[in-house]
């Protein structure tokens, strides 16, 4: 007897990149698929525990090269939800934080087919844990935003002029393309001297950063040739790294 298909859509983070970072319930998600629609910045290994049967279909987009528009996506978590049963949207980070995973809900939804929603453990905090920067300290920072670069119009945040009126450590996402305007932007608020680190490919072999100040991190960017996908973090919490001491300790030594 043919078993009835029964339609379901799991959004499931993937982490930061490390695909060790998954969650137990994200495994146990993959586990059950009969689809899964992944993005470009999955490790590939994470399709390994989806059963052998299970169709998977790339469905990422990289800076600049949209591969598969959201929209697309969208049609397919529903065609293939309809056609095959349990469908696992794969994201990175978490679907919830800049993964545009609730506009994917509200479309599934509307087509009365049943979500569910398996958090990841977002990039912003855990990329610049990866070479030791806290994004709160106490004493040092209270608080920390996470602020994408780029609004849906192409254009920088302004909740970045803001930020950087404040003590907070400011987490920035998709932001290697604006550097530049985020160096104004801090600079206008007479926050030349604050330090600032850039991490590409953040908790992968791939692994890159630099680090100085909002008055020298452009020129150490071009020098180093970092790019997207990276992660920019302001704040005097960058200093608090282990890795990036030595950074911190001969800016104090030659300024003395």
């Amino acid at each position: 007897m043919i078993q009835p298909i029964k339609p379901k859509v799991t959004l499931v983070g993937a982490g930061p990149g490390d695909p060790e970072f998954i969650t137990l319930k994200g495994v146990l998600a993959l586990n059950k698929a009969d689809v899964v629609l992944y993005d470009a910045l999955i490790d590939k290994s994470l399709l390994k525990h989806a059963p052998s049967q299970a169709i998977k279909v790339f469905v990422g987009k990289r800076v600049g090269k949209h591969s598969c528009p959201q929209d697309e996506t969208n049609r397919l978590c529903v065609e293939y939800a309809l056609k095959h049963g349990h469908v696992v949207r794969l994201k990175g980070g978490d679907p919830f934080v800049f993964g545009r995973g609730s506009e994917e809900i509200d479309y599934i939804e509307a087509f009365g087919i049943p979500t569910e929603v398996v958090p990841g453990i977002t990039s912003a905090v855990a990329v610049p844990a990866s070479i030791g920067i806290p994004v709160t300290k106490r004493g040092v920072s209270e608080s920390f935003w996470v602020i994408t670069a780029t609004t849906s119009y192409g254009e920088l945040s302004r909740d970045i002029a803001i930020a950087a009126q404040s003590t907070a450590t400011v987490v920035i996402l998709m932001g290697t393309k604006k550097l530049n305007e985020i160096v104004k932007a801090y600079s206008a608020a007479g926050k030349s001297d604050i330090p600032v680190a850039i991490i590409q490919n953040g908790t992968t072999k791939e692994e890159k950063f630099i680090a100085g100040t909002i008055g020298d991190i452009q020129a150490k960017a071009r020098q180093s040739g970092i790019a997207a996908p990276a992660i920019i973090i302001v704040g005097e919490v960058v200093k608090e790294s282990y890795q990036l001491k030595g950074v911190y300790d001969e800016v104090v030594h030659l300024g003395n």
